[in-house]
């Protein structure tokens, strides 16, 4: 790390660190490489720092900017808006409006309710599918992150060494605080292996009130489905009379305006979206089956919150869902185009320099990792256990490098895509990844021991 190129936002750190607990607000920042940055302006693909450098930005919010940073038509339907009025604490037209275009777009959205967070949608979702079951226990799958509330924050990046068989892992809390699992009625199990989903099921009749899942395992390096997967907990969750329900606040509008469900062609029973829904605008929704969200409808699943339908956040959404749509959907195409052109060019900048790297996922999100054996190489990663073959040191390194060279990345290994990526960006990108590769990556896997 150049400790001058970020003395500005080292300083900023230092000092808010004084007020606020760590310097930041939300724990996953504190390890943001190579330090935690302070920004001041992003515009489309580019974002700024304090200290006036400027990054191709591939973080995007972790998600939400799917239209890129500042958007104008959604600023300008958000600052209207605000000269409206911040809050009503009752019913404004946009808010019908809102859940009329996610019923259009989303295949399970027969009715919708609104929140802020990602966490509290799947809270709403959680509750929804005990009360409509009369179940209470939920099927989680280990490396999946479905938000920071205790009733699910569980067996997210569990040690191996105390998570048990991974055939029929232990279901473990994240943090210092969080009830024991027995008491939140969680089981863990591994993802894309559908005959634990089902001995699982056969083992726990009657039990089981819903599985939640990713479509798309997001929060651990992009892990596609296998093939019929997907359409296998479908099955399994109607014969046993558990509710399917998606997680797609990363998939949501980002993977298609229909979300992964539409792609996948597999419609849950709930599903709850946020993020890319008002491209940074802090909304959030759970939707599902009308004999399903009927029971909130009727009150007898309780959901409420002061800020929900907001209406400036409301009217970001709007605004985002129709630039998606537009001209039949162009937003996407290119989100493909650019992301195939970065998942390509990475992949043979590093055929080309001979070091061993899976590059997976989806265009419009796709992960990068660096395996440590022949086998992660060949096999990618598939699973959260699988997921430990990929050398997360070695890629921190890749991290901290790019975002010196005006990259900006996430530790974990997900690169987001906006449609405002420019072919120069996607050059000057790839001219950094051949770099970073070349300078750095090559030689520290020279010195341990010739691995490339």
């Amino acid at each position: 790390m150049h400790a001058q190129r970020y003395a500005k936002s080292i300083a900023a750190l230092e000092h808010a660190r004084q007020f606020l607990a760590g310097g930041v607000t939300s724990s996953v920042r504190l390890s943001d490489k190579p330090v935690p940055l302070f920004f001041s302006h992003g515009s489309e693909s580019h974002l700024w720092d304090i200290d006036g450098n400027r990054y191709i930005d591939y973080v995007l919010g972790r998600g939400p900017l799917v239209l890129g940073h500042a958007h104008p038509v959604v600023v300008k339907a958000v600052n209207a808006q605000m000269e409206r009025g911040q809050i009503y604490a009752a019913q404004h037209l946009q808010e019908a409006e809102l859940a009329e275009r996610v019923h259009n777009a989303v295949p399970c959205a027969d009715l919708v309710r609104f929140g802020i967070s990602g966490s509290e949608a799947v809270h709403g979702a959680l509750r929804l599918a005990r009360g409509f079951t009369g179940r209470q226990t939920v099927i989680k799958f280990e490396g999946q992150f479905h938000g920071w509330l205790d009733n699910v924050l569980y067996s997210l990046s569990p040690n191996p060494e105390l998570a048990g068989d991974a055939r029929a892992p232990l279901t473990l809390p994240e943090t210092k605080g969080q009830f024991p699992a027995s008491d939140v009625h969680l089981i863990t199990l591994p993802w894309n292996d559908l005959e634990a989903v089902a001995a699982c099921l056969q083992a726990h009749p009657d039990a089981i009130a819903a599985i939640i899942t990713e479509p798309v395992m997001c929060n651990t390096s992009v892990i596609p489905p296998r093939p019929g997967f997907l359409e296998g907990l479908r099955s399994l969750a109607t014969e046993h009379g558990a509710l399917l329900i998606f997680d797609e606040v990363i998939t949501g509008f980002r993977l298609s305006l229909g979300g992964a469900q539409a792609r996948f062609g597999v419609r849950p029973d709930l599903a709850t979206f946020g993020k890319a829904i008002a491209n940074g605008m802090p909304i959030s929704c759970f939707a599902g089956k009308h004999e399903v969200m009927e029971m909130v409808a009727r009150g007898v699943v309780g959901h409420g919150g002061t800020y929900n339908g907001i209406p400036t956040a409301v009217a970001g959404a709007v605004a985002t869902l129709d630039l998606l749509a537009a001209d039949g959907q162009q937003v996407y195409r290119k989100m493909d185009a650019d992301g195939t052109a970065l998942m390509d060019g990475i992949r043979a900048i590093a055929d080309r320099l001979g070091i061993p790297i899976v590059v997976q996922g989806y265009p419009q999100i796709f992960y990068v990792g660096f395996p440590k054996n022949e086998q992660a190489r060949r096999d990618g990663v598939y699973d959260y256990r699988s997921s430990l073959a990929m050398d997360h040191e070695l890629y921190n390194r890749f991290v901290c490098a790019a975002v010196d060279r005006g990259v900006r990345i996430i530790p974990r290994g997900n690169w987001f895509m906006s449609s405002t990526l420019s072919a120069q960006d996607v050059a000057e990108t790839l001219d950094v990844v051949e770099t970073v590769l070349r300078d750095e990556i090559l030689p520290a896997l020279t010195c341990e021991g010739g691995k490339a």
